[in-house]
């Protein structure tokens, strides 16, 4: 085995990884967990004890 062997099987290998990340973004169960990701910045939460944020008059 020579260096190109293990050159070919690196990027073999890559591409497969590459592949599974791309099947797994596409599955049809991932959308609710990608959309729920997405909404994230969005949403609000109301801790306990937090003061609530200030308006500033323009």
């Amino acid at each position: 085995m020579d260096i190109n062997d293990l050159r070919s099987m690196t990027t073999v290998l890559g591409l497969l990884c590459f592949l599974g990340i791309v099947g797994w973004a596409y599955a049809k169960g991932s959308k609710k967990g990608f959309d729920e990701a997405a909404n994230l910045p969005f949403a609000e939460h109301e801790d306990e004890g937090a003061t609530p944020r200030a308006s500033h008059p323009r």
